[in-house]
């Protein structure tokens, strides 16, 4: 095997994933979770073997009772919430990307409304000595596995905790901010009670309006929330599984915040027509080129809002063509070594990869972000250099140094392990 030929390999047992990681050969492996639609290099591995994980995808228990799901980790998220909200819970992330796995979501620590892996209660890591390890948190491997990217282990089956919902539906709320400093104050006001919140940014506008954006707010809707006799109330918890539909549409920013209610509160929305509104891969080409997007998200702590305006002030500057420009305050930090997510703000952004110097620009902003204490987000990033990588995450010797004694001949490797020497 040599130069970028990758060796796919799909187990469909724990036995054959071991076998796979024994012969993966000087270049070594990595789990990914089925296609490899990630921005980043995390699940490339060049010349190595990647393991698709959708193959291990059971849900093994139910616990309608208590709450918990222990499920394989190739069991997409999206799957996980069609067959638990007929029982009347829901896992505690729902990212836009349907694809999303759950090994995927604890290699990467996602974060929606906070960390995922602070809802996990125990997974199974299958290691470079072919050995499989109950892991708990609160402990060493389970910090370094938390955002790890796959390189403690492949993650085998995880037991979460999940969260209570009375229906399949949020309350939203939707308002407009006049600028960056308004929508800070908005997003710092929301409460506990608003479980999901996210303002989309309009780069084009400058001056006094740059930063403006549009604020979404929502909560789980309660039961009383459902008049009786309507369509939601019928289709209050679906007695089958869901079957998401393809929704959702993007537009440019400055049409989004200009059509937007300047406020409205109380709307009803499913589940899936509010989690997934960028699975529209030929519009979102059209709108960044044959050329394809780049994805950049950092996050810089409280205390760093005037870091966030310099940033978005040379986005705006720039006027830099996007139609997705999401900021969001992340809540509690991830328990993982090299999670991005710390309480401030996350800023995430889709750019055309053809802008003119983007290199040299997303460079800067990546100083930027580092001398302001933040860090840029692993699981998206394909170009982080290594020396900003170790000043933006402190814990970086500590991974380096587990891994070196977990897996001394770097049977874990992937392209991002190589680049960032870890």
């Amino acid at each position: 095997m040599s130069g970028d030929t990758v060796s796919v390999i799909r187990p469909r047992t724990y036995e054959e994933a071991a076998v796979a990681v024994r012969a993966c050969g000087a270049r070594g492996a990595v789990a990914r979770g089925g296609p490899n639609r990630s921005h980043g290099d995390s699940a490339r591995n060049a010349g190595g073997t990647v393991l698709d994980m959708t193959g291990l995808d059971r849900v093994h228990v139910v616990d309608a009772d208590e709450g918990v799901v222990l499920c394989a980790a190739g069991v997409p998220l999206r799957r996980l919430a069609e067959l638990l909200l007929p029982l009347g819970w829901l896992v505690p992330a729902v990212p836009a990307a349907r694809h999303t796995t759950v090994g995927g979501a604890i290699a990467a620590d996602l974060h929606v409304s906070g960390s995922f892996t602070r809802h996990v209660q125990a997974l199974e890591l299958l290691t470079a000595d072919g050995e499989v390890r109950a892991v708990r948190p609160d402990t060493e491997l389970f910090e370094a596995t938390a955002g790890g990217l796959g390189l403690t282990g492949v993650i085998l089956t995880a037991t979460i905790r999940l969260l209570p919902v009375q229906t399949a539906y949020l309350s939203v709320g939707t308002e407009r901010a006049a600028g960056l400093d308004d929508l800070l104050a908005r997003l710092t006001a929301t409460g506990r009670g608003n479980r999901y919140a996210a303002a989309r940014i309009d780069l084009t506008a400058r001056g006094a309006a740059t930063g403006r954006g549009v604020l979404t707010r929502a909560e789980p809707a309660p039961l009383d929330a459902l008049g009786t006799g309507t369509r939601a109330w019928r289709r209050l918890l679906p007695p089958r599984p869901l079957r998401l539909p393809p929704v959702g549409t993007l537009v440019p920013a400055s049409i989004r915040y200009r059509s937007a209610p300047r406020a409205r509160t109380g709307a009803l929305r499913h589940l899936s027509a509010f989690f997934h509104p960028l699975d529209t891969v030929p519009l979102e080409s059209r709108l960044h080129g044959r050329t394809g997007r780049v994805r950049y998200r950092f996050t810089v702590g409280d205390g760093q809002e005037e870091t966030l305006h310099r940033i978005v002030r040379r986005l705006a500057t720039r006027r830099c063509p996007t139609a997705h420009a999401v900021l969001q305050r992340p809540g509690e930090a991830g328990p993982g070594w090299l999670s991005c997510a710390v309480p401030g703000w996350t800023l995430t952004l889709d750019l055309p990869a053809g802008l003119p110097k983007l290199p040299a620009f997303l460079d800067a902003l990546d100083e930027e972000v580092a001398a302001a204490g933040g860090r840029v987000g692993l699981a998206e990033d394909a170009r982080l250099r290594p020396d900003l990588f170790t000043a933006m995450y402190p814990r970086a010797a500590d991974f380096r140094a587990l891994r070196a004694g977990l897996d001394p001949r770097a049977v874990f490797a992937s392209d991002l392990a190589r680049r960032l020497a870890l």
